[in-house]
């Protein structure tokens, strides 16, 4: 008999049970607290100050100019994206299609910034 055979052998239906109990409070945990809320607003910034706050709730584009030229903010579905940018690299165009809260894009170069938000503000850290 093999150690794997002894192992299942010794191992009662109530350890099957406690198992995949174990395993559904993860996957539910998971499910709930993994996942951040929709937001309802994006906060446009150029230059390190507010440029525009806009409802996701309608579809539009939103030019904001920057010391590079002009970037545009696209709104669409309840979502927003970096649509195109004068900056070298695109990082912040490549970055695709925001929609939950605390979600953001940035072009350095351009200073533009795209944030979402909802009823309530997350924090990735707390500093003291």
């Amino acid at each position: 008999m093999s150690s794997y055979e002894s192992f299942l052998s010794s191992v009662k239906t109530g350890d099957w049970l406690t198992l995949l109990l174990g395993c559904l409070c993860v996957v539910l945990l998971t499910l709930t607290l993994w996942n951040g809320e929709l937001a309802d607003r994006a906060i446009i910034r150029s230059g390190g100050k507010v440029f525009r706050e806009a409802p996701l709730s309608r579809d539009q584009q939103i030019e904001v100019p920057g010391p590079l030229g002009v970037s545009i903010i696209t709104i669409e579905k309840r979502k927003a994206r970096i649509s195109s940018d004068p900056s070298p690299r695109q990082y912040c165009v490549r970055q695709g299609w925001l929609q939950q809260a605390g979600e953001i894009a940035i072009c350095l170069p351009n200073e533009v910034s795209v944030e979402l938000t909802g009823s309530a503000k997350k924090y990735d850290s707390l500093n003291y």
